[in-house]
C-alpha cells in the first residue's frame, strides 16, 4: 500500500477562513444561493480551482464542477464536493468543508506526484441547503432529473421563478426536463461534511462512515379562516385560522414522538410560520407553514402526514375553517454503497484514525448522487453537535482528518 498523502491542513484551514469571510456583514455567516454574496463566493472558489491545476464549468443546473484529469480519460470520473450555500445566520463549515477538502484532496495528489486513473471532479452544487424558492438540493436534484416542471415554477416572495433564478446562476433551466448525467456516468461520489449531531463527539471518534440518509418530505400547509375584530368577536362565532394550525402543529408533534418510540428515526417539524393580518387585536385570517418529516424509514416517511391532515381537515370544517396541503418536495432514505463504506474504513484504519458507521438524520446532496453512482458519506465531529447557527465549530485537526480519509478514500477508489 503507498504511504499516505500528505494533506496541508494550514492551506486547508486558511481556505475555509477566507470563504467564510464572503458573508453578509450583519449577519454572519450567510450566504444564501441566488445573492450576490453566493456569486462572490462562487468566483473565489472558481479562481482556487484554477489554481489547483482544475478546468472549471457550470453545468445545466447551475453546479460548479472543477476536474482534475486522470491518465484514462475514458474511464467514469470519481466525484466529490458538496455545497458552499448557507442558511440565514448559518456556519462556516457545513457544506464548505467538503468543497474545500476535495480541492485540497486535489492539491495533494498533484504534490505528491500521483495521478489518478479516473479523473477527479469537485463539485459546488447549486443551492442545497432549503431556498427561497422552497425546495433544497436544487442543483443535485436537477443533475440526476428530480427538479420537476412544478418546482421551476416555484416562486420566491419577491415573484422570482425559480427557473429564471437558475438562469441568473448561469444554468439553462429548459435542459432540466431531462436528467443532465445517466447512471454509470461517474465511478462513485463521496462527500465529507461535519456531523451536525453529538454522536461522535460523545464517544470521542474522529470519523463517521455513513450507512444511510434520512429521506425527507415537506409540505406547504395554507390554513384559512376569517380575519375579524378580535375584541367584538365572541370566540363561537370566530374562524381562527391560527388556533386551528396550532392545534394540527401539535397533533404533529405529538404522533412524531409516538413513533419515533420505535426503532426507525423519524422527526417532524414546522419550523416556518406566516400569519396574517399578523395583528394582536385581530383574528388571524390565514397562516401559511411549512411542515418538514425526516426518517430512514421509507413506509413510515409516506405514511406519517396523510391521516394526520385528513383528520384535522375534518377537525377544522366544524369551525368554518379549511386546511389545504401541497407537497414541497419528496425524498426517500438512501442506502450507501458498502463498497464505499468499506473504502471510507479502510482509509481511517489506514491512518490510525477510529471511525464508526451510523446514520445521517440530515439530508444532503449525496442522496441524489447516489441515483448516477455508489455513493458514500464520511463525517467529522462538531462542537456540541451544533450546525445551522453562527456557533457552528470544528477544529484545525477535524477538518484535516477528514480531508484526509477523504483523500485516501479517493486513491482507492481509482485503483478499483
Amino acid at each position: 500500500m503507498p504511504s499516505p498523502l500528505t494533506v496541508n491542513a494550514e492551506r486547508l484551514w486558511q481556505q475555509l477562513e477566507e470563504l467564510a469571510q464572503i458573508t453578509d456583514p450583519d449577519a454572519p455567516w450567510t450566504r444564501r444561493a441566488f445573492t450576490q454574496r453566493y456569486l462572490e463566493g462562487r468566483a473565489w472558489l472558481r479562481e482556487r480551482m484554477h489554481e489547483a491545476g482544475m478546468t472549471t464549468r457550470l453545468d445545466d443546473a447551475g453546479n460548479l464542477i472543477g476536474t482534475l484529469p486522470g491518465s484514462e480519460p475514458a474511464l467514469a470520473p470519481l466525484a466529490t464536493g458538496s455545497h458552499i450555500d448557507t442558511v440565514p445566520s448559518g456556519g462556516r463549515y457545513d457544506g464548505v468543508l467538503g468543497v474545500l477538502a476535495g480541492l485540497e484532496a486535489v492539491r495533494s495528489l498533484q504534490e505528491a506526484g500521483i495521478r489518478l486513473r479516473h479523473s477527479l471532479e469537485v463539485i459546488d452544487f447549486l443551492s442545497e441547503e432549503p431556498s427561497e424558492y422552497g425546495v433544497s438540493c436544487i442543483g443535485s436534484r436537477a443533475m440526476v432529473g428530480k427538479l420537476s416542471p412544478a418546482m421551476l415554477d416555484f416562486e420566491e416572495p419577491g415573484g422570482e421563478r425559480l427557473f429564471d433564478a437558475i438562469r441568473r446562476m448561469g444554468g439553462v433551466p429548459e435542459a432540466l426536463s431531462q436528467p443532465l448525467r445517466q447512471p454509470g456516468a461517474l465511478a462513485a461520489f463521496i462527500e465529507l461534511h461535519i456531523e451536525q449531531g453529538r454522536v461522535l463527539e460523545s464517544r470521542q471518534l474522529p470519523i463517521g462512515v455513513v450507512s444511510d440518509i434520512v429521506g425527507i418530505h415537506r409540505y406547504d400547509i395554507v390554513v384559512s379562516g376569517q380575519a375579524d375584530h378580535a375584541g367584538t368577536t365572541p370566540m363561537e362565532l370566530r374562524r381562527d385560522a391560527l388556533a386551528e394550525a396550532s392545534g394540527l402543529i401539535k397533533t404533529v408533534q405529538q404522533e412524531a414522538r409516538r413513533q419515533a418510540e420505535g426503532s426507525a428515526y423519524l422527526v417532524a417539524t414546522v419550523g416556518r410560520l406566516t400569519v396574517s393580518p399578523n395583528a394582536s387585536n385581530a383574528i388571524p385570517e390565514r397562516v401559511e407553514m411549512v411542515l418538514e418529516v425526516r426518517s430512514n424509514d421509507a413506509a413510515l416517511l409516506e405514511g406519517f402526514f396523510p391521516p394526520l391532515l385528513d383528520a384535522a381537515q375534518r377537525q377544522a370544517e366544524d369551525t368554518g375553517v379549511s386546511i389545504a396541503a401541497t407537497s414541497l418536495s419528496e425524498g426517500l432514505p438512501t442506502q450507501c454503497a458498502d463498497e464505499v463504506q468499506a473504502q471510507i474504513a479502510a482509509a481511517a484504519d489506514s491512518l490510525g484514525l477510529s471511525a464508526l458507521t451510523m446514520p445521517s438524520g440530515a439530508g444532503h446532496d449525496a442522496v441524489y448522487m447516489a441515483m448516477l453512482a455508489p455513493t458514500g458519506m464520511l463525517f467529522v465531529p462538531c462542537l456540541d453537535g451544533r450546525s445551522h447557527c453562527p456557533q457552528e465549530s470544528i477544529t484545525r485537526q477535524q477538518a484535516a482528518d477528514g480531508c484526509h480519509v477523504l483523500a485516501e478514500t479517493l486513491r482507492r477508489l481509482d485503483r478499483g
